[in-house]
């Protein structure tokens, strides 16, 4: 029934910032761009490496949506990362600050967490 999650759709406050993060910071490539005039918004379709896709959307006063402490709703969103110490320094070579390196209880893997330009909690899982 269900095989893969194929998307996950962010809407952000600043398109241009949150372009450059996703696209030039974390190297997603881009698959298609679009400016909906109707909505005053654009939506960015984004390939992560195993096919799956973040759509990138703008709207015109989209409300903020509270993220921490422990907010109802998408927790956060996890990359699989060969390994969690060079992603951490590659990001942290960018400018973007990273959590400690923590060490999951039950699985042994190492994760940790950093943020979009909006806030959004963004982790880096190494599953394998």
């Amino acid at each position: 029934m269900f095989k893969s999650i194929h998307h996950v759709a962010i809407i952000c406050s600043d398109y241009a910032v949150s372009k450059a993060f996703y696209v030039e910071v974390l190297g997603l490539q881009v698959i298609a761009e679009n400016y909906r005039a109707a909505r005053a918004s654009y939506k960015l379709d984004l390939a992560l490496p195993d096919g799956g896709q973040i759509e990138l959307f703008s709207f015109p006063d989209a409300p903020p949506r509270p993220s921490r402490p422990e907010a109802q709703g998408l927790r956060h969103l996890a990359f699989n990362v060969d390994s969690v110490e060079d992603t951490v320094a590659y990001l942290q070579s960018k400018g973007v600050e990273v959590e400690p390196i923590r060490v999951d209880e039950y699985t042994q893997r190492k994760f940790t967490f950093f943020s979009d330009p909006d806030g959004l909690p963004l982790e880096i899982y190494q599953a394998g």
